[in-house]
């Protein structure tokens, strides 16, 4: 079996993470690349969690989204997602030092009714429901481009608006419009432009941001 040279090293899970970010951080700088200070810790935990230093330059940002969503875990902001993965991703420990909580309405029975009988997707159905949440809430949209849909028509009909949209469903259809759409709404919101993304990119901005409070 060939190897590429490099040496095993014995690291505690810290440090392991420590010496990932340090080499992202190096590769990055020989690639010419200079993230925004406000920025860069979040893309570069993006580029952890994938391993793709694509998001560098895919990654994009409403006027001082990072600080807004700053602001909004800090006053205890209500996080929903759209998928089991991207909750169960999400630091609850830190979430619940401000006082947020986690919702995923996609496994509720009576959403897959509700879908089922008005023949749409679970996704449309529940972000329907969070709407119905008190306070601000935080869309965090890893896997279904029609959760991000139903947002921009409930903001477009000004039914509803949300706090803030991360945007990063991964996938072939519809995904890129579904971004470009929320891209072009006066919402606060961190998306991955292109087809890139998933729950575990969309958990890792949410702790990205969390781990900077």
């Amino acid at each position: 079996m060939e190897h590429s040279g490099q040496k095993e090293q014995l690291l505690r899970p810290e440090e392991i993470e420590a010496e990932s970010f340090r080499i992202i951080k190096q590769e990055l700088e020989a690639m010419g690349v200079s993230l925004p200070e406000d920025r860069d810790l979040l893309i570069r935990r993006v580029i952890h969690t994938t391993a793709d230093f694509s998001y560098a330059d895919t990654m994009r940002f409403s006027e001082g989204a990072v600080g807004i969503l700053q602001e909004l875990l800090r006053q205890g902001a209500r996080i929903v997602t759209d998928t089991q993965m991207a909750m169960a991703g999400i630091n609850k420990r830190k979430l619940a030092a401000f006082g947020c909580e986690a919702y995923c309405f996609m496994s509720d029975p009576d959403v897959a009714e509700e879908a089922k009988a008005r023949e749409t997707t679970r996704a449309v159905v529940s972000m329907e429901r969070a709407a119905a949440l008190e306070g601000p809430v935080v869309y965090v949209i890893g896997n279904a481009p029609t959760a991000l849909l139903r947002l921009r028509d409930m903001i477009l009909r000004g039914t509803y608006r949300p706090a803030f949209i991360v945007g990063v469903p991964v996938g072939f259809v519809n995904v890129e419009y579904a971004k470009e759409c929320i891209m072009a709404l006066d919402v606060p919101y961190i998306v991955n432009a292109g087809r890139k993304g998933g729950s575990n990119v969309a958990a890792a901005i949410v702790n990205a941001v969390l781990y900077s409070l």
